[in-house]
């Protein structure tokens, strides 16, 4: 604590805490002189410290040149290790043949995930992945097969088992992505975002390349109740891509992708990235969407857009806009309003903020003005609030969860295509 002019302590006083020292009572002159200090020059260093300084200071040197001899006759007997290490400092990727990828029909987007991180352990030699105790949950454990996990004195796997600690593994994937030549992904459910908050902050100040892997993403966890079913969570993590970092560009990524296909390309974009990345995945399977043209996959790949049209009609008379599990609802519901003459458009906005980055003119050819819109979320309405407006109708979640299976949520709190069509034809006035 500090001490005053008498010599008197300072310590479990709060006003040391928030006050400069005289506020608090204590005398700053009286203070450096009772510590031996000059108070006209109080930043004059003490001979001994000058010392003790110059003394660590040459250590330091010696140090840091016999480490620089080091690197040197290590570089010239393993050259490829060498290149090795250099490319993955460099942050350089490995060819990865996104088409070629396998990705079964109608899967849970954790599930979809799974299957990415397999094809990243084989082919990203840099990833370190880790899990809070959760990886047969969070579905991490795509990649734990291909690896193992890191033990006391055994740092040869890629896989960092960090237990129930959501908030020190995202510190540490931090640490991580300071150090370089690493890409850390870290995954818990969604729901334990909260604990993770100030680190998820951080990395976005520090514009580090972090991936977030967050599933069981709604009220639909099923059976571990209200208490773990994200319900504002997705509105809070968001506010982190509104938020600009110095290099001027939104300070992170959310993405929520619609289907197993628009999951292969948001992972795509996760390690092409520099800032931090957040997969939200949901628990539950999803209906893998119609695709427009010839290829789902090429199509999903508009991801990088932040939104795009998903299913569409000549002259529509309503867009429908939804992130995630909910996109599906949204064309079951556009199935039924079709059959009634009703013509549709169903848009994906898995990234709000990487689709306000894009030209207004693409903007307005997937959201044109005028036309009347209608959001699905399961999440609170102000998640759609940018894209749907006031004059629109936005279907969400303001209240804490009950507890059932998502099943039974969805029938409850109207997720399915009946409402869907029921509230838009209502809102056309039909």
């Amino acid at each position: 604590g500090a001490k005053g002019p008498s010599g008197e302590s300072f310590e479990d006083k709060v006003s040391t805490h928030g006050q400069p020292l005289s506020a608090a009572g204590a005398d700053f002159a009286a203070t450096v002189e009772n510590l031996g200090g000059d108070a006209a020059n109080p930043f004059a260093v003490f001979e001994e410290s000058r010392e003790a300084f110059a003394e660590r200071r040459a250590q330091l040197r010696d140090w840091a040149a016999r480490q620089a001899e080091v690197e040197k006759s290590w570089r010239a007997e393993h050259k490829e290790l060498a290149h090795k290490l250099d490319m993955f400092l460099s942050g350089k990727l490995p060819e990865i043949d996104y088409k070629a990828i396998e990705m079964k029909a109608d899967v849970a987007t954790r599930a979809a995930s799974a299957t990415m991180l397999g094809v990243f352990a084989e082919k990203i030699e840099n990833m370190i992945v880790a899990s809070a105790d959760l990886s047969n949950s969070d579905k991490t454990d795509g990649f734990l097969k291909k690896t193992k996990a890191f033990t006391k004195g055994d740092f040869s796997g890629k896989f960092f088992q960090a237990g129930v600690s959501e908030l020190t593994m995202a510190c540490v994937a931090n640490g991580m992505a300071l150090h370089g030549g690493v890409i850390p992904a870290c995954g818990t459910f969604f729901v334990f975002s909260d604990y993770m908050k100030p680190a998820v902050r951080l990395s976005a100040l520090m514009r580090l390349h972090v991936i977030y892997i967050w599933t069981h993403d709604s009220f639909r966890v099923g059976e571990d109740g209200p208490t773990h079913q994200p319900v504002e969570h997705e509105a809070q993590i968001r506010l982190m891509e509104q938020l600009k970092n110095h290099h001027d560009e939104r300070s992170m990524v959310v993405l929520r992708p619609a289907d197993g296909e628009e999951t292969v390309m948001a992972w795509k974009l996760a390690v092409e990235e520099h800032r931090p990345v957040a997969l939200v995945l949901s628990r539950q399977n999803i209906k893998t969407l119609p695709a427009l043209g010839s290829s789902r996959r090429e199509e999903a790949a508009q991801l990088a857009k932040g939104g795009y049209v998903v299913l569409d009609a000549p002259k529509p008379a309503v867009v429908m806009i939804a992130t995630g599990s909910e996109v599906a609802t949204l064309v079951e519901g556009a199935g039924l309003l079709a059959s009634e003459g009703i013509p549709v458009r169903v848009v994906s906005v898995p990234s709000e903020g990487l689709f306000r980055d894009q030209p207004e003119s693409y903007r307005q050819s997937v959201l044109p003005a005028g036309m009347v819109r209608y959001g699905l979320t399961s999440g609170l309405p102000v998640n759609l609030m940018g894209l749907v407006g006031e004059k629109g109708l936005i279907h969400g979640l303001d209240h804490f969860g009950y507890s059932a299976p998502y099943t039974v949520l969805d029938e409850k709190f109207g997720y399915n295509g009946k409402t869907v069509a029921e509230e838009v034809k209502k809102l056309l006035g039909k």
